[in-house]
């Protein structure tokens, strides 16, 4: 669990606490041996579940029963987050139309996903030696042929394998695209 444990019962310090029944209701400001009986009465815990607050504030609950839903709403907002990756695509100087079109439309998907996409074109032997013009517009009519609305992250340079370039999703430009139907062919109208 990545919160920290709270103090429960003869943990805490404060000599002055803003309490919260079991029910919910307001208690008020008590001292902590008050604080401490309240919750002895109703046999549950007294968890200090605000220790910044001035006086910190405590409630009478049950110290399980706590620790639960709070693991829960952990779950629950872990849950929502997604995790953004880069996604790397690989062509080659003498990929097919067929291998381009079908590693374009991964890239499609993974744009559709949130992550962003790192487009490489590999050399090697004599590929190397070749007009970097000509290398750098193959990797940019690769990147148009993606199905998807996207903007530059990294522009087209000189990688270590060859050429790459990074880009990631534009969803206003997307959706604008799917708005107009005579824009539905593939390539990118928008590469800022």
């Amino acid at each position: 669990m990545a919160t920290d444990r709270l103090k429960i019962n003869n943990e805490i310090r404060a000599a002055e606490l803003r309490v919260i029944s079991a029910d919910g209701g307001n208690l008020g400001v008590l001292s902590l041996e008050a604080a401490l009986a309240a919750a002895k009465q109703a046999g549950l815990d007294l968890i200090e579940i605000s220790p910044s607050a001035v006086p910190p504030i405590a409630k009478i609950i049950d110290y399980g029963k706590f620790e639960y839903e709070r693991s829960k709403k952990e779950k629950v907002a872990k849950a929502k987050v997604k995790v953004s990756e880069t996604k790397e695509v690989q062509i080659k100087v003498g990929t097919g139309e067929h291998d381009m079109l079908l590693k374009a439309k991964k890239a499609a998907e993974w744009l559709t996903e949130g992550h962003r996409v790192r487009a490489e074109l590999f050399l090697k032997g004599r590929y190397k030696g070749m007009s970097e013009e000509f290398l750098k517009d193959r990797l940019e009519k690769f990147l148009l042929r993606i199905p998807y609305a996207y903007k530059i992250a990294e522009p087209v340079t000189r990688s270590p394998k060859g050429f790459a370039g990074v880009i990631e999703r534009d969803l206003i430009a997307q959706a604008k695209r799917e708005k107009s139907p005579d824009k539905l062919g593939t390539g990118n109208q928008n590469t800022k």
